[in-house]
């Protein structure tokens, strides 16, 4: 894998700190990220967007679901379990976990849902309205304007000398 250094990003740019962040996690020989529980990341509507986890095996109440520090922070805990059980096969992983999403300016959780062994998270990304885009109408002078203008210019101009 390849090392990048980001440095001359950080000497260049003020307030896109996280940006580089951001790459330096991507690109970091993070290798052992862990596949556990499986999600999906779906685009549900321009602004909106739906995580889905798989979390076969445990309650709504063993779960949480956070927003820390610009990441969405999912984790589950299961309670103390009966040991007076005898599996020939466990194939259901109730395992603690945790799984951070990093979040974009301005997306909030909307909120989550719990149903069938999924957890759902959904999510909107509200632009605030100083940063979207706005069109400026540009006014245009009509030549009959343009002629005013100037008889009033030079009416002006005759009484300054007068």
């Amino acid at each position: 894998m390849r090392n990048f250094d980001l440095a001359p990003l950080y000497r260049a740019t003020v307030g896109f700190d996280r940006i580089a962040d951001l790459m330096d996690r991507a690109l970091a020989a993070d290798v052992a990220q862990p596949a556990y529980p499986p999600y999906n990341i779906e685009k549900t509507a321009e602004n909106a967007y739906r995580i889905s986890i798989a979390v076969a095996g445990f309650a709504a109440e063993e779960l949480s679901v956070e927003v820390k520090e610009g990441a969405l922070v999912v984790a589950a805990r299961k309670a103390a379990e009966d040991t007076g059980r005898s599996y020939l096969h466990r194939g259901i992983a109730t395992r603690a976990f945790e799984r951070r999403f990093a979040l974009a300016d301005h997306v909030r959780v909307t909120g989550a849902t719990h149903a069938d062994g999924m957890l759902h998270i959904d999510l909107v990304r509200e632009i605030p309205e100083a940063l979207k885009p706005r069109r400026i109408e540009i006014a245009r002078s009509t030549p009959a304007e343009t002629a005013v203008d100037t008889t009033v210019e030079a009416k002006a101009l005759d009484s300054a000398q007068a």
